[in-house]
C-alpha cells in the first residue's frame, strides 16, 4: 500500500490555490444550472470566486432551505445541475433527500479508509445503516475505492455479527465508535476471537478512553467527519493531530448563525463548499462547531486541519418568551466597530428569566450599548463590558444556564 491515496494530499499551498482558482468558478457556474441552488445563491458572477476567502460574499445555505425547496418542487427541489444524474436517493431527518452515485469514490471516503491502512486483502464489516440513510453506502463506496471486500452488516443483531466476523475473518470495522465495543464484548462472551486490526469510525464521538481500549485490543481506530449531504469533510491520519480537510471540499469556520468567518483558531460553525459536480452545494452550513488547527499534519498531508467536532452551532434560546438567535448577536457586534465579540447569557432569578449581554470592548460605559441590545435582541438585559479576548473560545454566542430538570 502506498503512503498516500493520491498526489492531491501532498500538494503545495501554491498548487492547491491554483487548482482551486480553476475549480471553484466552474463549480459555482454548475450550481447556477440547478434552479433551486441558483435561487439560493442569487445573481452572482462565478468568475469572481477564485479563492476560498471570496466565498464569504455568498449567502450560507442551510438544511431548512434545501427542505423547503424540495417541498416546493418535489422530489429534489431543483438542486441537481443540468444534465446531472444519480443512482440512489436517501432520506435524512427533516425529511430531506440526498442523492448518491456508485461511481469511483463518489463520497470521497476512500481517502479516509486508505489513511486507516485499509486496502486490498481486507474484509470490512460495515456496521453503518443501509436503510434509507446513506451512511452504509458511503463507507461501502469507500471500501470499493481502496479494493477491500465488504460484509454489509448494517446495525443490530450483534450475535449474528460476531458469528459472521469470526467465520469470514473480517479484518476491519466500519461503524459508530461505540458499537465496535458491543461486538467485541459479545465476541468475548461467546468465546470467539475476532481478527479486527483497524477501525474506521464516524457518526459519533470517539472518546480517548474508548480509542485506548481498542488499541489495547490490537485495533488501530481512526475517525472521519462526514455528512449525508457532503460526503467526507475531514479525517484523521495515523498522526492523530486534528482532522485533515478532504481534498474535495472547502471548509470555512464562521460565527454561528452567520456567514462571517471567525479569526484563525476561534471556534465557529463549519460551512462547506463541495467540489462534487453532481451535487454542488455552495457554502452549506453543517450546524457543527469546530476550529482551524494551525500548521500541517506530521503525516505529510498538506491540507488545512480542523480540531474535529466540537458541538452544535444552533444556540437559539427563548428568553422572556422571545427567541434570541445567533444572527441577532452578530448584528449587535456589527453595529460597533470597537466590539470584538459578544455573548448572551440566559439565566433565572427566582421564577423569572434574566438576560445578560457580555460585550468585548475597551469602552467603560455599559449605557453605550443598551440601545443596541434592545434594537437587535428585542429584549432589555444587563450589559457587562469585558476586556477583548476574555470571552471563552468555545463557539458559543448564546449560553443558556437555566436548569430544565
Amino acid at each position: 500500500m502506498t503512503e498516500y491515496f493520491d498526489d492531491l494530499e501532498t500538494r503545495s499551498a501554491d498548487q492547491r490555490a491554483a487548482d482551486l482558482a480553476r475549480a471553484l468558478p466552474a463549480q459555482i457556474a454548475r450550481a447556477k444550472t440547478a434552479p433551486g441552488l441558483a435561487a439560493l445563491l442569487g445573481d452572482v458572477d462565478p468568475d469572481a470566486f477564485t479563492t476560498a476567502e471570496a466565498l464569504a460574499a455568498l449567502p450560507v445555505i442551510r438544511k431548512s432551505e434545501l427542505s423547503a425547496a424540495q417541498k416546493g418542487a418535489p422530489p429534489l427541489g431543483g438542486l441537481i445541475p443540468a444534465g446531472g444524474g444519480y443512482e440512489h436517493i436517501f432520506q435524512s431527518p427533516g425529511p430531506i433527500y440526498e442523492i448518491g452515485r456508485t461511481s469511483h469514490d463518489w463520497w470521497r471516503m476512500g481517502r479516509f479508509l486508505h489513511a486507516c491502512g485499509i486496502g486490498k486483502g481486507d474484509i470490512v464489516q460495515n456496521c453503518f445503516g443501509y436503510h434509507l440513510t446513506p451512511a452504509g453506502m458511503i463507507f461501502e463506496n469507500g471500501a470499493r475505492a481502496v479494493g477491500a471486500a465488504v460484509l454489509p452488516a448494517g446495525t443490530g443483531q450483534t450475535e449474528l455479527q460476531v458469528r459472521a466476523a469470526a467465520d469470514i475473518g473480517c479484518t476491519a470495522y466500519a461503524g459508530t465508535p461505540d458499537y465496535l465495543k458491543v461486538i467485541l464484548d459479545k465476541a468475548e462472551a461467546m468465546g470467539e476471537a475476532l481478527k479486527f486490526t483497524r477501525a474506521a469510525v464516524g457518526g459519533g464521538a470517539l472518546f480517548p478512553s474508548l480509542r485506548k481500549e481498542y488499541a489495547e485490543r490490537g485495533i488501530a481506530c481512526l475517525q472521519s467527519y462526514a455528512t449525508a449531504d457532503l460526503g467526507n469533510i475531514a479525517y484523521e491520519s495515523p498522526a492523530m493531530e486534528g482532522m485533515i480537510v478532504d481534498e474535495g471540499v472547502i471548509v470555512e469556520i464562521v460565527t454561528p448563525g452567520t456567514g462571517t468567518p471567525v479569526m484563525p483558531g476561534q471556534v465557529g460553525e463549519v460551512v462547506v463548499t463541495t467540489l462534487n459536480p453532481d451535487y454542488p452545494l455552495i457554502r452549506f452550513a453543517t450546524g457543527d462547531l469546530s476550529a482551524v488547527l494551525p500548521g500541517q499534519s506530521p503525516c505529510g498531508r498538506t491540507n488545512m486541519r480542523i480540531k474535529g467536532w466540537m458541538g452544535r452551532a444552533d444556540q437559539t434560546a427563548k428568553i422572556k418568551g422571545m427567541f434570541v438567535r445567533p444572527e441577532q448577536v452578530a448584528a449587535l457586534v456589527a453595529r460597533h466597530d470597537e466590539v470584538a465579540r459578544a455573548r448572551v447569557i440566559a439565566d433565572r432569578e427566582g421564577e423569572m428569566d434574566v438576560m445578560t449581554v457580555q460585550i468585548e470592548t475597551r469602552a467603560a460605559n455599559p449605557a453605550l450599548y443598551e440601545g443596541s441590545v434592545l434594537d437587535t435582541l428585542k429584549l432589555r438585559g444587563k450589559v457587562e463590558l469585558v476586556p477583548p479576548g476574555s470571552l471563552p473560545n468555545d463557539g458559543k454566542v448564546i449560553e443558556d444556564r437555566r436548569n430544565y430538570d
